[in-house]
């Protein structure tokens, strides 16, 4: 028989614990509920507005280059903003991070794993480099610890910069064959007008309202947990947000859309970093903090890496999938460790 102080500790300890699990419950659910309303959100905003851009005559290579381009990177663009918003541009610079490691580590390897993934000589000449490019900037700007209302708006102008000339070169004759592969993934077009804005307009509620329970979840997970907010951003915030890029391109890939596959992720890279990061600050300079130098090289490295693979052959192979998707959970275990 257990003396009667020990049965009261274990009642106590049995309290605390329960006590913790209740607690942990609601912020659980919150960041959940954030993530599924951003993934619905994003879905509705990318039919919605791709739709509307059909009925206005834009052709599917433009609208997928710009439209669905910026509706895949709308759940990072909402959490950013909501959290710099806030004061937590911890959270904002580790989910830009955060995704664009997740992008070509565990996106683009996943797709490669389902089919090897071929790409244009633009991806290797111009795009990746341009990914290489903006995170160097990105770097230069965020070493004296902020982004300001300048650094985001030269940011931004890179990206405006980037569409139009994606746009005029995507009229050219030599970009046929993507054209056609865009013409097979975008959404038609609606049978009213209406039902476009109405879609538009619900996506966009939708992901404002998300990125709020993402945001309140995530952080009140950091506090119970005793992490930062950027290492929240970098894990759980940048993986929920790459969920439409995942979706996007394994489909793409399993339905021989290499451009779309590839495509969808080089250009939310750099929509992260020059759109996100850019219209972030200009709405409100961006206080740097929690981010480690391991994080900015992972993320550059990553970019050379897939550079690298895709110079000789124009081909992403499996094996060098499964080498991205090694090299994403070794990253996460080096953050559960820091942590």
């Amino acid at each position: 028989m257990q003396p009667a102080h020990t049965l009261q500790q274990h009642r106590i300890d049995g309290f605390c614990r329960m006590g913790l699990n209740r607690h942990m419950y609601w912020p659980t659910f919150h960041l959940l509920l954030g993530l599924g309303l951003l993934y619905a959100g994003a879905e509705a905003l990318v039919h919605g507005s791709s739709a509307l851009a059909r009925r206005l005559g834009l052709s599917p290579l433009v609208i997928g280059l710009t439209v669905v381009a910026f509706g895949t990177s709308a759940p990072e663009l909402a959490v950013s903003a909501k959290a710099a918003l806030e004061g937590m541009g911890g959270i904002t610079m580790g989910n830009v991070i955060g995704s664009n490691i997740a992008n070509i580590a565990l996106v683009i390897g996943a797709a490669a794993l389902v089919r090897p993934i071929e790409v244009h000589a633009q991806v290797i000449r111009l795009d990746i480099p341009i990914v290489i490019g903006a995170s160097l900037l990105v770097i230069v700007f965020a070493w004296g610890g902020h982004l300001s209302h300048l650094e985001g708006g030269i940011l931004l102008s890179g990206l405006i910069a980037y569409l139009i000339y994606s746009v005029v070169l995507g009229r050219r004759e030599r970009a046929r064959r993507v054209a056609t592969e865009f013409q097979a993934e975008v959404p038609k077009g609606m049978s009213s007008l209406w039902n476009e804005i109405l879609l538009m307009a619900g996506g966009i509620a939708l992901l404002v309202v998300g990125s709020g329970q993402v945001v309140e979840g995530a952080v009140a997970i950091a506090n119970r947990f005793g992490v930062s907010n950027a290492v929240i951003g970098l894990t759980l915030i940048a993986l929920g947000t790459s969920l439409p890029e995942l979706a996007t391109s394994v489909v793409a890939s399993y339905k021989r859309h290499s451009d779309i596959a590839m495509g969808n992720i080089i250009g939310s890279n750099i929509f992260n970093l020059l759109g996100v990061l850019g219209i972030t600050a200009v709405i409100t300079p961006i206080d740097v903090t929690g981010i480690y130098p391991v994080d900015w090289i992972i993320m550059i490295a990553l970019a050379l890496l897939l550079l690298r693979m895709l110079r000789k052959r124009y081909t992403l192979r499996r094996w060098e999938g499964a080498d991205l998707l090694v090299i994403y959970l070794a990253y996460i275990a080096y953050l559960v460790y820091r942590v």
